[in-house]
């Protein structure tokens, strides 16, 4: 009986850290602070606008903000895009702040 229990508990252990949860960006386990490329326009990576819009999450249960490239947009008066990054910062699953930064004219 003894045995059978570790042998479940076993499998159910390499169950959970072989089996990973689908994610559009790389997520640590304990801290994430990663830089990603969103999007690319045609027209060169010369800009004279920044703009910046930001969400963020808290405990993984509250989720707030635009990030949106819209928000960005108009946040930097952008009216043609000439490329888009995302950053993304989570700590624990705790808290976690996520930006999106377009750039243009």
């Amino acid at each position: 009986m003894r045995t059978s229990a570790g042998i479940l508990a076993m499998v159910l252990l390499m169950t959970f850290l072989l089996s990973g949860c689908a994610s559009v960006l790389p997520q640590g386990l304990i801290y994430t602070e990663v830089k990603l490329p969103s999007a690319v326009g045609n027209d060169g990576f010369t800009y004279s606008k920044t703009g910046v819009a930001k969400a963020t999450s808290v405990l993984g249960l509250v989720a707030t903000g635009d990030a949106s490239i819209k928000a960005a947009m108009e946040n930097g008066k952008i009216t043609k895009v000439k490329y888009v990054d995302f950053d993304a910062k989570n700590v624990l699953g705790l808290f976690g702040e996520y930006t999106t930064t377009v750039y243009g004219d």
